[in-house]
Order: C-alpha cells, then structure tokens, then sequence
C-alpha cells in the first residue's frame, strides 16, 4: 500500500525521491539514494536490501534496466518485490512481481519513475509523475511534495496514509534534503509543514557541513 516517486535533474545532477504508505517509517524502508549514482525505491513486501544492493550495481556501471534485471534475478521472492531504479544518466526501469494483489501501475518519463501498488486506482503513477515533471524550475524537494500531494489527490492507496518521506541528493555523501514523518494522521501535510520550515535553513545546513564558520 504504497506510492512512490524517484526523479534526476539533469541541471544539477541531483536525485529526489519521495513515498509515503500506510505503515509507519516508510522514509526508514523505501528510499535510497547515492551521490552521482542514481536512486533505489524497494517496496510491497518490501527487501531492504534491495537498495543498497541496487546502488553497488549502478556504481559498478549498470544501466537502470541491468540493475533491475539483476536484483529481480537474484532475489529468491521476487514475486512479492516492487522496485524502481533510476540511473546517473536518467535512465529507468521497474519490476513489479506477479503474487503483489490489488491495483498496481507505474509510470515513466524524462528522467522521472512512479510506482505504486495497492493502489485506489491506476491512475496515481501518472498524477504523481505529471506533477514532478511540471515545476523543472521548483526546488527538487518542492517537485517531490508536490508529486505525493498529486497522487494522493488522483485517488492515493487503499488505506489512509500515516508516513512519509522525501529525500533530495546532491553530490555529497550525504543527502541534502531528508525529511521523514514517521507516523501521523496526515502525514503529507505534516512533511509539507516540515519542508517549509526547513526550506529556510537548507543551505545554511549545507554551508555549515562544508565550511563550519559559515553563515
């Protein structure tokens, strides 16, 4: 019960992703990111592994489609595994295994992947997937909260959402943007709330982690 989104600029080089379910600390589970590599989202009866798995392949030189390819060949439950996998290039791929029930579906484009199962209907991949790709000039974490807000609004998942995440990557080892709701009634507008409120400080952060006297 789930819906997920990852998106590359080509700008900046940055990857964003960003999910929310109806289980607590999906932010903690889904998303995975690494700095001029590519981003992972492993979901449905979800295989933590699968992600940091999936960002050794893209470093060793895999496309997105090969790196898919071997997660699902080497996973003894595909079957109940949803993945995504977005590549330094902007390249994407995405597996989801046939015993997963309900509504599932996903969606493609420049640089951008949607999945999502469990779903109200099959139309969210795609509501999230126009709306990441129609602010270019938006903060990536701004597309990203706006592509949660546009699935939840084409109909979301089958049961209310309680967490949700967005994770920006720049070029650093770390994130420049990690924001998780662990657990709420409404988790999207609550990780709307905490965005703005960090939104003013984000370079700051970033200065700071660089060069300690900054600002």
């Amino acid at each position: 019960m789930t819906f997920s989104l990852l998106i590359h600029c080509p700008r900046t080089g940055a990857f964003g992703a960003a999910v929310t379910t109806s289980s607590p600390a999906v932010g903690a589970r889904v998303p995975w990111t690494a700095a001029g590599q590519g981003a992972v989202l492993t979901q449905a009866r979800t295989d933590m592994r699968l992600g940091p798995r999936g960002l050794a392949l893209l470093a060793s030189g895999c496309t997105a489609e090969e790196a898919v390819a071997a997660l699902v060949a080497t996973s003894p439950h595909r079957q109940w595994r949803q993945v995504a996998v977005l590549d330094a290039a902007g390249r994407t791929a995405h597996f989801t295994g046939p015993s997963i029930r309900g509504v599932l579906a996903s969606a493609e484009g420049p640089g951008c992947v949607a999945i999502g199962n469990i779903l109200a209907n099959d139309r969210v991949p795609r509501a999230m997937l126009d709306a990441a790709l129609a602010a270019p000039d938006e903060a990536m974490a701004e597309r990203l909260l706006r592509a949660l807000e546009a699935g939840e609004a084409a109909g979301g998942e089958g049961a209310p959402l309680v967490s949700a995440a967005l994770r920006v990557q720049g070029p650093h080892v770390f994130p420049d943007v990690d924001l998780r709701v662990d657990f709420s009634p409404h988790p999207l507008a609550a990780l709307r709330a905490t965005w703005e409120a960090y939104e003013p400080m984000a370079e700051l952060f970033l200065a700071r982690a660089l060069e300690a006297a900054a600002g």
